[in-house]
């Protein structure tokens, strides 16, 4: 089933014989965690509310020997032909990191809060945070194609596809997707107030506690050609 921002959050992969949902995180040894243990989430549950809440991953690859991390937009349908899932991202097919051989790894963060502590070495952020690393493969499919392209626009704005015209063969012909398994994947949170040395809480003195930190859409901004027709479809502000 496709929710109102374009991401499938039910069903199984073909083959599976398990819900996705049911199945632990850390299933391989370079995804298991080794630091800060307390904060790691099991549960794949919990990467989901990750890739839902975020708007961009950051996409690292090696290019030439060399690593590169790139910042774009994703989607993600937890019906799809890969392990555990499928993320898509997407770009130029000039661009760099969308060629590299091997495997890649996709990061996504949100962060909540700034904890502000009584002294700087304290201080944190409340955050959600994934990392999903494995093997990347180049989109041929059409209909797939199709489909992951219209995830990645309903991901940002939902409901936006819909109002768009088809994509042209010359804009797919200039576009490549890549689909990244789901399967190895590692979440960490943190959540709270500022840990404090009890001599920096018997001093005082400082203020300590959480700022939360929102992401906000502000007021649609028209384009100066709009006509009469696209103004009276007017997008409300994804949450």
């Amino acid at each position: 089933m496709t929710t109102t921002d374009g991401a499938r959050t039910t069903g199984s992969n073909a083959g599976d014989d398990v819900d996705v949902l049911a199945t632990s995180l850390s299933p391989t040894d370079r995804t298991t965690l080794r630091r800060n243990r307390s904060r790691a989430q099991m549960h794949r549950a919990a990467l989901i509310d990750v890739l839902d809440a975020a708007r961009i991953c950051h996409l690292g690859v090696t290019v030439h020997g060399a690593p590169l991390v790139v910042p774009t937009a994703f989607a993600y349908d937890l019906d799809g032909p890969d392990r555990g899932g499928t993320l898509y991202v997407h770009g130029s097919v000039a661009a760099a990191s969308l060629g590299a051989d091997g495997d890649v790894c996709v990061t996504v963060t949100v962060v909540d809060g700034l904890v502000l502590a009584r002294s700087a070495f304290h201080h944190s952020m409340n955050y959600r945070s994934a990392v999903v690393r494995g093997k990347p493969r180049v989109v041929s499919d059409a209909d797939e194609r199709d489909a992951a392209l219209a995830l990645v626009v309903d991901k940002v704005v939902p409901g936006r596809a819909a109002v768009l015209r088809p994509n042209t063969r010359k804009e797919l012909a200039a576009t490549r997707v890549l689909a990244v398994p789901l399967y190895e994947a590692s979440v960490k949170t943190r959540a709270g107030g500022p840990v404090d040395d009890d001599a920096d809480i018997a001093a005082g003195g400082v203020w300590a506690g959480v700022l939360p930190v929102t992401e906000r859409i502000g007021t649609p901004v028209p384009a100066a050609d709009l006509d009469a027709a696209g103004a009276s479809r007017t997008p409300t502000s994804p949450t």
